[in-house]
């Protein structure tokens, strides 16, 4: 029993840690959804903002330092995806598309050319990555049966970047539901005329709502390479943005059944691994390849399941033409 719950235990705070990137993109997701903007760029957003904040923490030495270019080169992406879609009306499918096409190819290329690496930069340790942080007490009440090892596995022993998710979950509710900003982000992906006849800017609420899931992305992206890995590795993303777009349309983009619907794909994430060569009761050894797309078989069936009782905001890929 004792090693049944230790292995709960190790496979819940692995949870935590797959889970984390999956919350900060489907949060960037939902502020440029309500706005009204549709966003397949997150995929490409992290990942650019993954190998900016690697190269930096790699040169300088600082996690910090790397945290601010990653988010510096993902609010620059998402800018350029406001431009071609609210400034000049493009497709917003198309525009993501390119830039996840676009950051494919230059990250791996920009990391051979400075650090001659195959892609990669240089490992990162010491100050380059984000260390974990023990919570009070950890080792103390983590000698305490049952409760002890849930505190101290669990709760304690993440990185900044994993409280910091946690605490956005509740932040973004507050911002969307209780907020002027909020009230005119919903009504920017519900109903853009009606806010421009209030006299509120549509176009500079959209490009608001785009900046906020660059900051988001930004620090998703940078958490893979300089917390939860140690450097930059060719598509370290490994489709986790298009995983928060699903969790984003299951939890019907609100907040709180996003951060449930995050937990589920990275509960399947996190067990693949643990699966990964073991023997299963009357199965035998599973196939890698299939144990890993377990989360990937998880999403395609949960869309197809709920996808169509979930009604997006109306305005949801729109472009916004004043009225004259």
């Amino acid at each position: 029993m004792n090693d049944l719950w230790l292995s709960v235990i190790a496979l819940a705070a692995s949870t935590i840690r797959v889970v984390t990137p999956l919350i900060l993109a489907a949060l960037a997701g939902l502020f440029a959804e309500r706005a009204g903007v549709v966003d397949i760029a997150l995929e490409g957003k992290m990942l650019a903002a993954a190998f900016a904040a690697a190269a930096t923490a790699a040169v300088t030495d600082s996690a910090w330092l790397g945290l601010g270019a990653g988010i510096v080169v993902s609010v620059l992406l998402a800018l350029v995806h406001a431009v071609a879609s609210i400034r000049y009306n493009g497709n917003q499918v198309v525009s993501g598309m390119a830039l996840n096409i676009l950051v494919a190819g230059m990250a791996p290329t920009l990391g051979n050319a400075w650090f001659d690496q195959g892609g990669q930069t240089p490992p990162l340790s010491g100050n380059g990555r984000f260390g974990v942080i023990e919570l009070p007490g950890a080792e103390a009440i983590g000698a305490i049966p049952v409760i002890g090892p849930l505190y101290r596995d669990v709760i304690s022993g993440h990185n900044i970047i994993v409280y910091a998710a946690a605490a956005a979950v509740p932040l973004v509710w507050w911002v969307v539901y209780r907020t002027r900003f909020g009230l005119r982000l919903r009504a920017a992906g519900e109903n853009p005329h009606a806010l421009d006849t209030a006299g509120v800017s549509v176009a500079w609420i959209r490009y608001r709502a785009l900046m906020l899931t660059g900051v988001l992305t930004g620090i998703a992206g940078s958490y893979l390479s300089i917390a939860h890995n140690a450097g930059f590795v060719r598509d370290m993303t490994a489709g986790k943005g298009y995983l928060a777009l699903a969790a984003l349309i299951f939890g019907k983009w609100r907040p709180l059944p996003t951060l449930v619907a995050c937990l589920l794909f990275a509960f399947a994430d996190a067990l693949q691994i643990r699966l990964q060569g073991v023997a299963l009761p009357l199965i035998g050894t599973v196939p890698v390849q299939f144990i890993q797309a377990l989360p990937y078989i998880l999403t395609v069936l949960l869309l197809a399941g709920f996808v169509g009782r979930a009604i997006a905001p109306k305005a949801s890929g729109i472009p916004f033409v004043k009225d004259r």
